[in-house]
């Protein structure tokens, strides 16, 4: 039987052979005379009149996506930072083109001259009367000596400052409302969820490229990031989105969105490097999430600055700390492996009253457990000034328990090691 199969495989692949070589052959000689024809025949097109036309094919594109974009475009601005003019731009293009001169006599009221210092985005989310209102990033306006606004169908408009915060990065600005069509509503960032499709709407580089359309997903709804001042000063830390919508320059205060058209996050900010290598960083772009700029921008329209509890202490997550630091260095039982530690506490401090030191870990405020730096921070703006609650920490492998009375702000307090 084995034999016969042997035969049989052979004559088969021989047939195959010849038949293969057959076909070979056979094309070869084709493609040489085609060449041989090709080579001596003229064409016989005519090249009188240019013919070609586009096919007249309409196709119908309908995705979530444009809906959601078509949704709240009209609601999304571009936000001007206007400084007065330095002396140095006496020189300017514009300036020779305007007839400025650079003679002394001229420079008292050229003080008075305003020019672009820094654009980002922002969305108009309120209308009442003959007012509407605009989130931005504080950032985005900071310095300025008047703030102007471009709509999306190009229109400009001066705005007003209502209120700002340095801490969470929002602003809001209030404009005449005759020109607003659309305003955007909120979502509840807490219902977003991982991998669940993100956009990103702005003037990314300004206003050139306005209501420009990004997409991506949502990276973690979680993140805790430092934030910083103009001097690159580190001011504290932010529970942001993280996303990888495409966020540039001049995106900053513009919407992230989800599919409904509802705004999720107030983008803020992206990592372009990291660490001191400098290492490139793709797709890690940051957004103040919806809830937390409902409460800021209520407050901020309310009183004009926002009045927030806090324990007077700067706190990394217990996770960043390394295992053998953890060991070594705070002695921390192994059933520990949340929590907020204390690295830095204020004079005259919440934080420094209830008896808190540096290389504590906070596991528990007011019966709420904390994990995180963002839950601590979390739990306290649930809480009020001058409420005193309970509060649990390690130090080593003691657990400690303390009553701290919150106060309105420590930005003011000295900041000293103990």
């Amino acid at each position: 039987m084995k034999n016969k199969n042997l035969w049989t495989v052979i004559v088969t692949a021989l047939i195959a052979g010849l038949i293969g070589g057959g076909i070979a052959f056979g094309v070869g000689n084709y493609i040489n005379n085609r060449q041989a024809e090709s080579e001596t025949a003229v064409p016989s097109g005519s090249n009188s009149t240019g013919t070609t036309k586009t096919s007249n094919v309409n196709v119908n594109v309908s995705s979530q996506s444009e809906k959601a974009y078509s949704s709240i475009k009209n609601a999304v601005v571009t936000v001007i930072n206007l400084k007065k003019e330095s002396s140095n731009s006496n020189n300017s293009l514009y300036g020779s083109i305007f007839g400025n001169s650079s003679s002394s006599s001229n420079s008292s009221s050229k003080s008075n001259n305003l020019e672009t210092y820094a654009e980002g985005s922002g969305v108009i989310y309120k209308k009442s009367g003959n007012a509407a209102y605009v989130v931005t990033n504080n950032h985005v306006i900071s310095g300025s000596n008047a703030v102007e606004i471009i709509m999306s169908n190009g229109k400009k408009l001066s705005a007003k400052v209502v209120g700002k915060d340095s801490v969470t990065d929002l602003a809001v600005l209030k404009i005449n409302s005759s020109e607003v069509s659309t305003v955007a509503s909120f979502g509840n960032s807490n219902s977003i969820k991982v991998g669940e499709t993100a956009l990103a709407i702005g003037s990314p580089l300004g206003s050139d490229y306005a209501t420009s359309l990004t997409q991506g997903i949502i990276s973690a709804k979680k993140r805790t990031v430092a934030t910083t001042n103009e001097s690159g000063q580190e001011t504290g830390e932010a529970t942001v989105i993280q996303t990888d919508a495409a966020i540039n320059s001049g995106n900053s205060g513009g919407p992230l969105i989800n599919l409904a058209g509802q705004v999720v996050g107030i983008n803020s900010m992206k990592l372009a490097s990291s660490g001191s290598s400098g290492t490139s960083v793709e797709g890690m772009g940051f957004a103040i999430p919806s809830n937390e700029v409902v409460t800021i921008i209520n407050q901020l329209i309310e009183k004009g600055k926002i009045v927030r509890p806090a324990i007077g202490a700067s706190l990394l997550d217990l996770t960043d700390i390394t295992a053998s630091q953890q060991k070594s260095i705070l002695k921390l039982p192994s059933k520990v492996t949340e929590g907020a530690v204390i690295y830095n506490t204020y004079a005259s401090s919440p934080a420094r009253n209830a008896g808190l030191k540096k290389y504590d870990v906070v596991t528990n405020l007011d019966g709420t457990k904390i994990t995180s730096v963002a839950t601590l921070r979390d739990k306290l703006y649930k809480l009020k000034v001058g409420d005193s609650v309970k509060i649990s920490w390690y130090r080593g492998s003691t657990l400690k328990t303390g009553i701290i009375k919150l106060t309105e702000t420590t930005s003011e307090l000295s900041s000293q090691d103990k």
